[in-house]
């Protein structure tokens, strides 16, 4: 069964998983298997006012909207371009008298799109919405008393003049929201900023070590002229070589977890049991638990202690977090380092997320020699258990080499901003904005790099000097979240 723009997949029934998807042909890492762009998406309530309602880019000035005053776009176009999806909601809000939640003005989102279209196959979808899995079965009380809140507050927003729906139906959408509804994050990728509705999207299987990777691109639409505007879509790219008849997998959680926790997750937020290789193997598993070797090795008690101690550590510093006491944070990450370091093996994920808490939050102070070293630590780490085209792992290295250039360190950094991008090239490609940031920065570091090698002392005359002239760059404020999961769960 193929599609507009789906050629490349097929859908077909997956031993034990429902359905899933297949490759038509072989792709290579990086090649684009197929875009789509959102059947619905919103921005998430905190931040409607700072993020552009039709492409999610976050950026300094928006227009808002003159009638609901609600909406924000980047400019006109933008504008112009959601009011097909906005019109409806313009109007109920005004109406309403003020927006309802994310997950309302989704779901209504989604249902004037079938009032307008109806529910049968979308242009270019594998898959109707009505098909969709809903999981409304397997809720437990707690959901299907959100559930039930979430029906009522759609019904007192639902305009009469509109498509009625019945409670059945509109309690599907909102089930099909809950297991289905795919993050999306600024232009930058530092922020989850919104949740859609993907529908191909949603027929590709989960494996922890998956062949598939799920970018979102906000789309391009700075060029003069419209023709060359892109449109924002996710992309499933592949990450290793893929043969025809393979089927198309992508992780729904962080391979970070040991395959325990990874199950408990996955059976919790999408109501199954991870049979994939690495879980029924416990694949990593033994570097993501390991402990200091040789002579020294610690106790099984002393490791249980330290691994507790850890835990304890991390909710003080999602507090300090929170609050933002970045000095407190800073105390609690060296006091845990002080305790693992011993005790620890250099991979276990304890360890990491101290280290990787420790080199961002570090780098915000501006102590960019102490987070160089962390996070260096914690890149080695992260290089013997993830994929080696994992887009985390990417991540992870581009900031260490910006960690490291703001250290002075022009060699390390030079080499980490290196390896980041030949994996971003695969993972997010290269028109990406990250990718191009990237490009910028492997361009300057190299030179700088060459500069270095020929006179060291006058290359640090000038950095010096250059750097008086501009506003250090600030590194981004740590963000509390850790890793997004692939799909938005309402927490």
């Amino acid at each position: 069964m193929t599609k507009g723009g789906m050629e490349s997949v097929e859908v077909f029934t997956s031993e034990g998983k429902g359905r899933g998807l297949k490759a038509q042909k072989e792709f290579l890492p990086g090649d684009v298997i197929f875009a789509e762009p959102a059947y619905a998406a919103v921005v998430f309530d905190s931040l409607t006012h700072v993020i552009c309602h039709t492409c999610f880019k976050r950026q300094e000035r928006l227009h808002r909207c003159g009638q609901c005053k609600f909406a924000y776009y980047c400019d006109r176009t933008c504008q112009r371009a959601a009011w097909l999806n906005h019109k409806n909601e313009c109007s109920a809000i005004r109406k309403h008298g003020k927006a309802p939640t994310e997950n309302i003005r989704l779901a209504a989102r989604i249902m004037w799109k079938i009032e307008r279209e109806g529910s049968g196959l979308a242009e270019g979808c594998l898959v109707s919405i009505d098909d969709l899995q809903n999981h409304v079965d397997s809720f437990g009380e707690e959901e299907k008393k959100e559930l039930r809140a979430d029906v009522e507050s759609f019904l007192e927003f639902w305009p009469p003049q509109s498509q009625q729906f019945g409670m059945q139906y509109i309690s599907h959408i909102f089930g099909v929201i809950s297991c289905n509804g795919f993050t999306l994050s600024d232009q930058r990728g530092l922020q989850a900023v919104g949740v859609g509705i993907f529908p191909n999207l949603c027929q590709a299987n989960h494996d922890c070590w998956p062949n598939c990777t799920v970018i979102f691109n906000n789309g391009n639409h700075e060029a003069v002229r419209s023709m060359f505007h892109t449109q924002m879509r996710i992309e499933l790219r592949a990450l290793s070589k893929i043969s025809p008849g393979d089927e198309l997998t992508v992780s729904y959680v962080d391979f970070l977890n040991v395959s325990e926790e990874r199950r408990k997750q996955l059976k919790k937020q999408y109501y199954f049991d991870c049979a994939c290789e690495h879980c029924k193997k416990q694949i990593k598993d033994d570097l993501m638990l390991a402990v200091k070797e040789g002579e020294s090795k610690p106790s099984a008690e002393t490791v249980k202690e330290v691994i507790q101690f850890s835990k304890d550590t991390l909710e003080k510093i999602n507090k300090a977090r929170m609050e933002g006491l970045y000095h407190e944070v800073v105390k609690l990450c060296r006091e845990c380092l002080k305790k693992q370091e011993p005790v620890l093996g250099d991979t276990n994920i304890y360890l990491l997320r101290i280290l990787s808490i420790a080199s961002e939050v570090l780098s915000y102070l501006q102590m960019f020699e102490e987070a160089a070293d962390y996070a260096k630590r914690m890149v080695d780490g992260y290089l013997k258990i993830y994929h080696p085209n994992n887009a985390q792992l990417g991540m992870a290295m581009m900031r260490a080499g910006v960690t490291h250039w703001h250290a002075g360190l022009i060699e390390a950094g030079h080499g980490l901003i290196c390896k980041a991008y030949a994996i971003l090239l695969i993972t997010h490609g290269p028109s990406h904005p990250i990718t191009k940031d990237l490009e910028v920065m492997r361009v300057q570091t190299e030179m700088e790099l060459r500069m270095f090698q020929q006179n060291e002392f006058m290359y640090y005359k000038m950095r010096e000097a250059a750097l008086k002239n501009q506003k250090i760059q600030v590194m981004p404020e740590p963000s509390n979240e850790t890793s997004p999961s692939l799909f938005h769960k309402k927490e």
